[in-house]
């Protein structure tokens, strides 16, 4: 069983715009800039902005100002909206193939697991929606920070 990583892939990259365009040394905020920090290759991070962008979470110009921006604050952006973009699908689907109706537990076991699984999405979205990419950044930061100060003599 594979794990989708578009969700993390695209937080990666808001935070990266967000920290890029915070600065005054600002880098072009590019697909190649992006997915070295990624470590992914361009095209994914084309992809995700492709989502991003038709979600209206980020914007790209040309010229001499190049590259991509947030269309809003990071601390108006949440991972809510972020699930949204990459095409939130449900965390666990059940067989297409119904159980045996006659088996004591195949006769309700669809019904049990949908109803826990529908609950779990709901508890997902929620916490989703308290966390922004502004946290993500702030918390990704103060680990590298600590990282550094761990490393000095």
């Amino acid at each position: 069983m594979s794990t989708n990583s578009r969700m993390s892939v695209a937080v990666h990259v808001l935070a990266w715009i967000a920290y890029d365009r915070r600065g005054t040394d600002k880098e072009i905020a590019t697909s190649e800039r992006i997915a070295t920090s990624v470590n992914t290759n361009p095209v994914v991070i084309r992809r995700a902005l492709g989502q991003l962008r038709a979600a209206g979470l980020v914007d790209g110009s040309r010229g001499r100002s190049a590259g991509w921006q947030l269309t809003r604050d990071a601390s108006q952006i949440t991972l809510l909206d972020v699930y949204r973009a990459v095409g939130e699908g449900e965390l666990f689907a059940l067989p297409a193939a119904p159980p045996d109706a006659e088996c004591y537990v195949g006769y309700g076991i669809h019904n049990v697991l949908a109803n826990t699984y529908r609950d779990a999405q709901r508890a997902l979205r929620a916490e989703l929606e308290k966390v922004t990419v502004a946290d993500v950044l702030r918390d990704a930061l103060a680990l590298s920070e600590a990282r550094i100060a761990d490393s000095s003599p």
